[in-house]
């Protein structure tokens, strides 16, 4: 366990219902190899947490590094559900070009 997990976790016991920390620590277990805690991680976000925004992107991106390519893009549309509805744009966007660079619409092509 890195010192910076270890303090995050410390963080979590003191405010157990915090998302940014929950999501802190899912990419420090990310940075580290740790794969089902990954997964643990963002599907606890979702589950729980299901507006914050920033979950949806870096769990997509997981998803299709592990091949589950249909879920990813299940997880960005879920991304831009939320963020229309919290409306925060810039999330918006950032999970439509990603939703559209993975099925292979560039951005370029809308030139």
């Amino acid at each position: 366990m890195t010192a910076r997990l270890s303090e995050l976790l410390n963080f979590l016991s003191e405010s157990p219902n915090d998302p940014f920390l929950k999501y802190a620590i899912t990419m420090e277990y990310q940075k580290m190899g740790e794969d089902e805690k990954v997964r643990e991680g963002f599907e606890e976000l979702v589950k729980l947490h299901a507006d914050y925004v920033g979950t949806y992107y870096h769990y997509a991106k997981f998803l299709d590094m592990k091949g589950q390519r249909e879920e990813a893009l299940a997880m960005y549309q879920k991304g831009m559900d939320v963020a229309q509805r919290v409306k925060n744009r810039h999330a918006y966007g950032e999970l439509l070009a990603a939703y559209n660079l993975a099925v292979g619409i560039d951005d370029e092509d809308w030139d």
